[in-house]
């Protein structure tokens, strides 16, 4: 046992991708344990709703795996739905129900500060002896602490945001994603977003106005604060499959799930006037200004970044506190574009 146990360790530690680590956790818990099922829930938390996404696991149909990156909407839930996950939610702690076959379920919160981040959910036949239960304590103890450790290299120290660094992956996994669904000719799911011809994937490219004002006369202090606060609109604001990022500086992005356009601009309004109503310690109120463009299958990151960069400098010379979509600055001819050598669309 000590020796499987050592060796599921090693392999869960030299992972270093959440969709990785969690299939080698499953392997450890179904090969250790034998329970009838596993699920390893992503847990979306915030003060509107909590959602959670069953990322991992192991039933009746065998072992699933799911990118934990991108929670799919039909595999998503509200806690609500689920009342054992729910009291697991509130009381934050291990939770217990015995089932009428005379098996039981066991509920694993994963905590990151006061909030739960995953959620282990195990359904045994029967009660095993003491030692085994202190090592699938364990166990689950030391996921959280590689997760959390995975957390730490992946946000933003200061707004909790994911980092700059962690963009790059993301990205190209929404890419993939979105290639793939062009490919197979797969329309978004409803309980996602209402399913349209034109639906894509977004990035917006979300700028506070005058933030070196801020800076300049209130200090660097209060500046940091502003971008704390921010960062949490940011949460309130957008649905929970939506990736938030702080970008740099008073920069923020936002790559958003399949939509079509009116309702990508819709979300993103949202957030800008979610942020224009909040009133900021001694500073009172900030703005912010928004550009966004539609992911192409052919797009590298500097690709999307450099349009939605163009519909966020139009917003900055017209008055600021907007948000401007590029293909309907295009489309509008408030912008002139131009062909380019790799015979693509850029502007000038």
């Amino acid at each position: 046992m000590m020796l499987n146990l050592i060796n599921h360790v090693l392999r869960i530690s030299a992972r270093r991708d959440r969709t990785e680590i969690n299939s080698a956790m499953v392997d450890a818990l179904t090969e250790l344990f034998a329970p009838r099922r596993v699920s390893i829930y992503r847990c979306y938390a915030s003060k509107r709703k909590t959602v959670v996404f069953s990322c991992a696991g192991f039933g009746p149909q065998g072992q699933f795996l799911r990118n934990a990156y991108l929670p799919e909407a039909q595999f998503s839930q509200p806690i609500e739905r689920d009342p054992l996950l729910l009291r697991c939610r509130r009381e934050l702690s291990a939770v217990l129900e015995h089932l009428d076959d005379g098996s039981h379920r066991v509920i694993f919160p994963i905590m990151r500060l006061d909030d739960p981040i995953y959620f282990i959910d195990l359904e045994m036949a029967e009660d095993f002896s003491a030692d085994l239960r202190v090592t699938l304590m364990g166990l689950i103890e030391y996921f959280g602490n590689h997760i959390g450790l995975l957390d730490y290299g992946e946000t933003d120290t200061l707004t909790g945001l994911s980092s700059r660094k962690t963009f790059d992956k993301h990205l190209f996994e929404l890419l993939g994603q979105a290639s793939t669904d062009r490919r197979l000719g797969n329309a978004p799911q409803p309980a996602r977003r209402q399913a349209q011809a034109d639906s894509n994937h977004w990035l917006a490219v979300c700028d506070i106005d005058h933030f070196k004002r801020v800076n300049d006369t209130h200090g660097h202090l209060i500046g940091d604060e502003v971008l704390i606060m921010v960062s949490q609109v940011m949460r309130q604001s957008f649905r929970f499959d939506d990736q938030l990022f702080r970008f740099g500086g008073e920069e923020f992005i936002a790559l958003l799930q399949p939509t079509n356009r009116e309702s990508a601009a819709a979300s993103l309004e949202r957030f800008r006037h979610d942020v224009e109503q909040t009133v900021f310690s001694r500073v009172g109120h900030v703005t912010v200004s928004i550009g966004f463009s539609r992911l192409l299958i052919s797009d590298t990151p500097s690709d999307v970044i450099e349009r939605a960069d163009e519909a966020l400098y139009y917003v900055k010379r017209n008055g600021r506190n907007q948000v401007a979509c590029y293909e309907q600055l295009i489309e509008d001819g408030r912008l002139a574009a131009r062909e380019i050598a790799k015979g693509e669309i850029e502007l000038f």
